[in-house]
């Protein structure tokens, strides 16, 4: 018994040091390409709004208009001349990014500006298709500061520019950093067993000068 206990000890220690390395790297990396500020962050050719809850009416939750609200900034700083929403619409009764498409050019965004992901049913699918189907060589991520390193950390394993923006205003939930410490866990799985996303598609390059 005491030798299956130091066996299950070992084995509990180990799986905490690799969760602390894990987040510790994605923490560690994506921390020099943060930005607090929309008017300090670099120009980039998309601002890549990631998928967020919406409502039971379809409205974007807060926190999605938080991102996208800065995504808005983001554009008319010209900061960079596209912008990508990205989110889940796997069935008919859910969907993510029409709503936020219909926010956007209610708030002045040329629909010829504004390009959909229908299929970015997580953070690492979003990343990929971004580079993979859209073309992406260079993004700014509007999302909050419990998302963005992991955003971040995927974009640039990918091999993205990428930068995020913190949209921070107060929507933000204990529950979603803890959440974080464990979605960071998968995020380094996906990207070292290479993972293809569910749905990849036709290539829908929004910049067609940075393929």
């Amino acid at each position: 018994m005491k030798r299956l206990a130091s066996f299950a000890a070992l084995g509990l220690g180990s799986l905490l040091l690799l969760i602390l390395a894990v987040n510790a790297a994605v923490y560690g990396e994506a921390r020099p390409y943060l930005y607090n500020d929309a008017a300090a962050a670099p120009h980039a050719g998309v601002i890549l709004i990631p998928g967020a809850p919406v409502l039971p009416s379809g409205a974007p939750a807060p926190v999605f208009i938080d991102r996208v609200n800065t995504a808005i900034e983001l554009y008319t700083r010209g900061k960079a001349p596209k912008i990508l929403v990205s989110g889940d619409n796997g069935t008919a009764g859910h969907n993510e990014v029409d709503p936020v498409r219909d926010y956007l050019l209610q708030n002045g965004i040329p629909d010829k500006d504004i390009f959909l992901d229908h299929a970015g049913f997580d953070t690492y699918s979003t990343m990929y298709r971004a580079r993979e189907i859209f073309g992406v060589s260079s993004v700014l991520i509007a999302s909050q500061s419990f998302h963005l390193p992991r955003a971040i950390f995927i974009a640039r394993r990918l091999g993205m520019e990428a930068y995020g923006v913190n949209t921070d205003v107060g929507h933000i939930l204990f529950s979603n950093y803890v959440r974080e410490v464990f979605a960071n866990e998968k995020a380094a799985f996906d990207l070292l067993t290479h993972r293809r996303p569910m749905y990849e598609g036709e290539k829908i390059p929004i910049l067609p000068d940075e393929e």
